[in-house]
């Protein structure tokens, strides 16, 4: 009886590690409004190649969630608006859409987030009345096929949900809204659901850019802006406005509901007053959100939170009204070509496009050791090129020609160089968990030659150098040391359960 117990306990206690160890994602937006966009066969399958695991749409289409069925990405699907009307007022409305038009693809499809409804303090109308008894009514349907622990049921909203976000402790809900908010936050409590936000520093800044710096909108600010409240410093706008809403939910004594960021993003290009809506400034902003997710960094009010977001939005949107950069937040054109660079690793700059060569950044460039790199990340990377990697690191040992300098840095940009000519000359090629940058001026010296891709016999394609994670330079190193703790863990609760 007793081993049996201590088996129970180790079960559950790894199911708990695993769940911790889980950390938070970034997923992307999959919105539809154009009339040029790939079938969504060819969407699934951009998807996947770029190793997104989190996707978001905005209804139940039988052609999307057929795309995506096998796949292992975990969808949002939604109840738009406009049926909120028929879901709140019968059950058997709702019981007849899970029946009819989500049943048949799951689990096949992997849905683990309704959303119902979306935005709806920014729709006319009073639809607001309606969203909490369709929740309800989803969440009932879904108990009666046991998908309830499966599927969590929310709602999405803007940040004009709040009528006050800074200072960020200052953060309030509208008071106008509350006949809804409050049973809704409710029943997000007792079913263990997020709060679900539409962040988009952009329109702060586009809107009010003579009180707000673009770097602090873009993640890129050096300096702090203090919320004299707390006293907790903020380098970016996006931190302050989720903490406006953690300060918002606790002023109502909901302390345990978990926030989770259901569009972000910066739009590409602009009409001419949109003078922020560049491919740069949207590079940079979701490189460094992604970063920011990735570490788990949390916020400066929920340091180490977990922050589950996603980018707004896959493709370009041509049908969308509005000024012009309504149509352009897309990472990808609708011919599938990347926009811009991003990498959802959080770890680098990566090439999204469509599995073209980038071969330079004008005309040939190298791969070499960053000089703001750890020396254990170095040496890490260093170890990882020369073994897995699969690079001929002969020329970097005792006597041989490119051996000296004898230091860490040399001997890491002739490894990196090595793998990036041998794998595509892509900037995932070159990342290195951050350890490595690309340059226009040949490192070579003396007789010391560092390859080129026109010297090199087998230049990989960008796709090969883009495989799965498992086998990434970019992702090789948290892994195998995350495999080693939880195997030392496993092995001392089961040595401790055959004593039990």
């Amino acid at each position: 009886m007793g081993r049996d117990f201590g088996l129970v306990f180790v079960v559950s206690l790894l199911l708990l590690l695993l769940d911790l160890c889980s950390g938070s994602f970034v997923g992307v937006c999959y919105g539809r409004n154009a009339d040029d966009l790939p079938v969504p066969d060819k969407a699934a399958e951009l998807v996947k190649l770029h190793n997104i695991k989190y996707v978001r749409i905005y209804d139940s289409n039988v052609q999307v969630l057929k795309a995506f069925a096998n796949t292992g990405i975990e969808l949002m699907i939604g109840v738009p608006n406009s049926d909120l009307l028929p879901f709140s007022q019968f059950q058997s409305n709702v019981d007849t859409w899970l029946k009819n038009s989500i049943l048949p693809h799951y689990p096949a499809t992997k849905i683990t987030y309704i959303t119902v409804g979306a935005e709806v303090t920014e729709t006319p109308g009073n639809i607001s009345a309606l969203v909490v008894p369709a929740m309800k009514n989803v969440l009932a349907a879904l108990r009666k096929v046991g998908l309830s622990r499966k599927i969590k049921v929310s709602s999405t909203h803007s940040l004009g949900v709040l009528s006050r976000s800074f200072p960020p402790s200052a953060g309030a809900f509208n008071s106008s809204h509350a006949f809804f908010l409050k049973p809704m936050l409710e029943f997000l409590a007792e079913n263990s659901s997020p709060f679900m936000i539409d962040i988009y520093p952009y329109y702060a800044y586009r809107d009010s850019a003579t009180n707000i710096s673009l770097n602090y909108a873009l993640f890129e600010s050096s300096s702090e802006v203090i919320d004299p409240n707390t006293g907790l410093l903020y380098t970016n706008m996006f931190d302050a406005q989720i903490d406006a809403l953690y300060f918002a939910l606790m002023a109502l004594n909901f302390k345990t509901i978990k926030v989770m960021v259901t569009e972000t993003g910066w739009p590409s290009k602009g009409s001419p007053k949109e003078t922020a809506a560049t491919p740069d400034n949207a590079q940079t902003y979701n490189t460094n959100l992604i970063r920011h997710v990735i570490n788990n960094t949390g916020t400066p009010a929920k340091p180490g939170q977990e922050l589950d977001v996603y980018i707004f939005s896959l493709f370009n949107e041509n049908r969308k009204p509005g000024l012009e950069s309504e149509r352009n937040w897309g990472l990808f054109y609708p011919d599938q070509t990347s926009v811009y660079n991003l990498d959802f690793t959080g770890r680098g700059s990566v090439d999204i496009a469509t599995g073209a060569n980038s071969t330079s950044l004008n005309g040939t460039t190298w791969c070499i050791a960053s000089n703001k790199s750890l020396e254990m990340d170095l040496q890490n990377a260093l170890d990882w090129a020369c073994g897995s990697g699969n690079v001929d690191c002969t020329a970097i040992q005792p006597s041989q020609p490119c051996f000296e300098p004898d230091n860490l840095a040399s001997h890491a940009s002739y490894a990196f160089n090595s793998f990036y000519q041998q794998n595509g000359v892509t900037d995932v090629a070159c990342s290195f968990g951050g350890a490595g940058i690309r340059v226009d001026r040949d490192p070579s010296y003396d007789s010391c030659i560092y390859m080129t891709a026109g010297s090199n016999k087998t230049i990989a394609s960008n796709t090969t150098a883009m495989s799965s994670k498992s086998s990434s330079p970019l992702n090789a190193f948290p892994s195998v040391f995350s495999m080693v703790i939880l195997a030392t863990i496993i092995s001392f609760l089961l040595e401790t359960v055959n004593h039990v």
